[in-house]
This record gives C-alpha cells, sequence and structure tokens, in this order.
C-alpha cells in the first residue's frame, strides 16, 4: 500500500460521512454536523483534520493525502432553499415569459389556484436579435443596446448571467457575442444555454442554463474553499473530486452547478447498486434518508453474472 490516506465524504446538509483509507489499508468510518460554524468552518475539512490527528485550523500536509472523493448536496439545498445567486437571464425579443410559461404542465389539473413555482432568475433582458431554426439571421445582435443594459443590470448588483437565444443551440455566434460583453463588463459566472446545454428545445435549454449561473457561483465557492485547504493546487497536493448527478466523477474544477443538482443523493443510488450486486440481488429498493432531503428509487438491474434468478429485495440507506 502507499503512504498516503485516501477519503470519501459524502456532505449531507445535516450530516457529513467520511470514510477514510489508512495508509496500511484499513479503513475507518467518521460522522459530524454539516453545520457547527462554532467548531469548524467545513466538516469535511474538519473530519479530514480528525482523522489525521490534527488541531482545528491547523494546515493539512499535502503529501499525506492522495485523494478525496466527495459528493455534497451544497447545490441540492441551495436550490429547495433558494439560497443561489441572483441571476440575469438574457434571452431573445419577445421571449421574457418563455421559460416562466414552460410546457404549461399542470400538476393539478382542475386545481382552481394555480401555484406557480418561484422564478431562479431575478431580472430579464430582451435582447434584440434573432435566428431563425434554418440558421438565417433575420436580426443581428444589436450589441449596442445588449451592453447598456447588461451595464445597468450589473450597476444593480448582478453578477450571474444566463444566455438563451432562439435556436442558439445550433447556430451560437449571438450567445457567443452577448457572452463577451457581460465578460468584458464583470460578469463573474456566465452560462450560455448552447454550452451549458445544447439541447433543441428553448425550456428545456434555458432552464438548465438559468440553474448552472443560480448554483455555479455557490458551488464555486465551496469548491475553491475545499481545495485551498487541502492545498489540492500543490503539485504533490491531493486529487480532489466531485459526484455529479449521473453518479460520475469529475476533477473538482470542471464541477458545475447544473451538474451538481443530485450529486450528494446520487452516492446513494451508486452505493445502493453496488451493495445489490456484491449480495447477488437483481432487484433492489434504495432509501437514501437526509436531512434536508429524501430519495427513493426502485431500480431493476439485469446482472450478467448472476448465477441463479433471486428475486428478494434490499433496503440500503445511507443516513
Amino acid at each position: 500500500m502507499g503512504r498516503q490516506w485516501d477519503f470519501w465524504v459524502d456532505r449531507g446538509g445535516t450530516f457529513t460521512d467520511i470514510v477514510a483509507r489508512r495508509p496500511d489499508g484499513s479503513l475507518i468510518a467518521h460522522k459530524l454536523l454539516s453545520e457547527n460554524p462554532e467548531a469548524y468552518r467545513d466538516p469535511a475539512v474538519h473530519g479530514i483534520r480528525e482523522l489525521l490527528g490534527l488541531e482545528p485550523g491547523e494546515p493539512i500536509p499535502s503529501d499525506f493525502i492522495g485523494a478525496v472523493k466527495m459528493g455534497t448536496t451544497v447545490a441540492t439545498n441551495a436550490l429547495l432553499e433558494r439560497k443561489g445567486d441572483p441571476t440575469l437571464l438574457v434571452t431573445t425579443k419577445g421571449f421574457r415569459d418563455a421559460l416562466e410559461i414552460g410546457y404549461q404542465a399542470r400538476a393539478d389539473i382542475f386545481a382552481k389556484k394555480i401555484v406557480k413555482p418561484e422564478l431562479l432568475y431575478a431580472d430579464v433582458i430582451e435582447a434584440d436579435e434573432r435566428v431563425l431554426a434554418d440558421g438565417t439571421v433575420e436580426r443581428a445582435l444589436n450589441e449596442h443596446d445588449l451592453r447598456q443594459a447588461l451595464e445597468a443590470a450589473y450597476a444593480s448588483g448582478l453578477r450571474a448571467v444566463a444566455i438563451v437565444f432562439m435556436h442558439a443551440y445550433r447556430y451560437p455566434e449571438h450567445e457567443q457575442q452577448a457572452a463577451a460583453i457581460a465578460s468584458a463588463i464583470g460578469f463573474t459566472q456566465i452560462s450560455p444555454s448552447h454550452v451549458v446545454s445544447p439541447l433543441i428545445k428553448l425550456v428545456g435549454r434555458g432552464d438548465t442554463a438559468v440553474v448552472d449561473a443560480y448554483l455555479s457561483p455557490v458551488l464555486r465557492r465551496y469548491v475553491d474553499q475545499v481545495a485551498a485547504e487541502l492545498g489540492t493546487g500543490d503539485a504533490e497536493g491531493p486529487k480532489l473530486m466531485f459526484m455529479q448527478s449521473s453518479g460520475g466523477l469529475t476533477d473538482a474544477h470542471l464541477f458545475q452547478g447544473k451538474d451538481a443538482i443530485l450529486s450528494g443523493p446520487a452516492g446513494g443510488v451508486v452505493g445502493a447498486v453496488e451493495v445489490s450486486r456484491i449480495a447477488g440481488f437483481d432487484r433492489m429498493i434504495g432509501f437514501d434518508m437526509g436531512g434536508t432531503s429524501t430519495m427513493s428509487r426502485i431500480t431493476t438491474v439485469n446482472w450478467n453474472a448472476l448465477s441463479r434468478p433471486r428475486s428478494p429485495v434490499c433496503a440500503c440507506a445511507r443516513r
């Protein structure tokens, strides 16, 4: 075995769970509150310090750690509690209400009072531009007017912007021009829809871009804080990776808001499926009981390695 520690962290809204592998290969589990500002700034980093035998606030020797792999509900909880950054939506003129209208789906078709979900964006700018479905530029982007509107939004305190133009999934030039203007003005989070989610439909693409702009600043502050305390920027520093909503891992610097909404819950699904596979079950119920959110999944998996058909149900819980 190597001489370094490895850490796997589930950073939930209520509790943070850590599994560590010592340099000798043995495993140890640790649990602590996710919010305890009087004792520590971040539970994951504090838990790592405790397992390494360090004092609170003591620098973590970067060469002690090989890798830290983390699932987090930071973005999930920010979305549920509406604590993302104030976001500006820039869209094609005439479509300012497109995302609010959505697909006109109604959860209760006979409800007399429709309660709409709170919008994630704080303001809207309608850009004078239009590209048709075949790529024909019907109206070139009016950069002068857009720049003035963006400067006014910046002066009002907005720093995150989602740019969602018609047919930009295939013809992104106008979004690219708008993003360049926003960057020059000083917006710190710019989420063009053709980069974030190049989907053909305006609403799905727009919703994803808005969520990315809304959550990415919150997520970036958290990732940068953890990375700084772990010393991941050093040449010999540990590798820091985060679980995405898909259940796969990505480098900390590539972790985005749109990929983080189910970062924490995805770990429960992946873990439940793996435990079921090891136990020889081809069907399972996974129940992930968290303090802020609860996820349940019923999954059927066909394992080629099964020697005989089995149908017991395995219930797995992380917290």
